[in-house]
């Protein structure tokens, strides 16, 4: 069986990049942003909004993912058939990534975009070697609502890259520097690395509130009290931090954290992702799944 791993073609356009906005340094100067080749427009006009409040460069991934060759067919009905369809999608793609760079010519970013071409069981691996080269992925609605892609960007950039992805599942462009923002905060090593990545984010907020779901009492240098060292280490940073603890009742954790941003007008939800494998999480649930299928507001997720 032929098996096409990936098929990339370039353009960039670099131009004056501003090193700070509103005082304070916006680290998230390269920002990636996959898209499918069917209704992106939306996405990639979004992400142009977003790119351009903290002066980003943005670079652009179009994918499309080839179909397999037919179960059961003859050698000669691939040769005509699949491979056929295969060639429409390249020059589809090759179409969509011209509009693509239409949309990006006139926004005034330093922008590059590339078209990739690849089966699916590739998709993640080429994604995560585009991430290794960005400061933040952003998922627009589009693309965060494509059940064959979205869990291949997560896959990749979020898995196979060093970093954070804001996922974005409203029609508007995401705040990357957000006025409310609510923690997720469960102690563990992917809520920390959530929160250090976030930093640049939480520091410009207006208010930012941890929100601790069943915490467990443990004694620790800043007291007993749950989320005080973490509230410690933010307010040291500068950020106008705030916890509570919410005892859940038996209500899914994932209810509590969307009716809890909703409460109180959250801008973005930042929360460690999987702290299960995927595996459990596939087969059983679990809150990262929940949050990223269901939550209406910008997600900051690190692993």
């Amino acid at each position: 069986m032929t098996c096409i791993k990936a098929s990339t073609s370039r353009r960039i356009r670099l131009t004056k990049v501003q090193p700070e906005r509103g005082g304070v340094a916006v680290p998230y100067k390269t920002v990636l942003t996959v898209v499918g080749v069917n209704g992106f427009q939306d996405d990639i006009k979004n992400a142009i909004a977003s790119g351009q409040a903290i002066d980003a460069h943005l670079s652009v991934v179009l994918v499309a993912m080839a179909a397999p060759p037919p179960f059961g067919a003859s050698a000669e009905e691939i040769s005509a058939v699949w491979l056929e369809e295969r060639g429409g999608d390249i020059a589809k793609l090759a179409e969509q990534t011209r509009h693509v760079e239409e949309q990006l010519a006139s926004s005034g970013l330093s922008f590059d975009v590339q078209d990739l071409y690849t089966e699916g069981a590739w998709t993640d691996e080429a994604i995560a070697e585009r991430a290794l080269y960005v400061d933040l992925t952003l998922v627009g609605r589009r693309a965060a609502r494509d059940p064959d892609l979205c869990p291949r960007i997560i896959g990749g950039a979020l898995f196979h890259a060093p970093a954070p992805l804001l996922l974005n599942p409203t029609d508007q462009p995401a705040e990357i520097t957000p006025r409310t923002v609510l923690i997720a905060w469960n102690a563990r090593r992917e809520a920390a690395r959530a929160v250090q990545q976030a930093l640049p984010t939480l520091q410009r907020a207006g208010e930012v509130r941890l929100v601790l779901v069943d915490p467990l009492a443990k004694t620790s240098p800043s007291g007993e009290d749950p989320g005080a060292d973490i509230a410690a280490y933010l307010a040291r940073q500068g950020v106008p931090v705030a916890a509570e603890t919410i005892v859940s009742g038996g209500r899914p954790v994932q209810d509590i954290l969307k009716q809890r941003a909703a409460e109180m007008g959250a801008d973005m939800i930042v929360m460690g992702a999987y702290g299960h494998s995927r595996l459990r999480e596939r087969i059983f649930g679990g809150v990262t799944r929940a949050m990223i299928e269901t939550c209406n507001r910008p997600l900051f997720l690190s692993h």
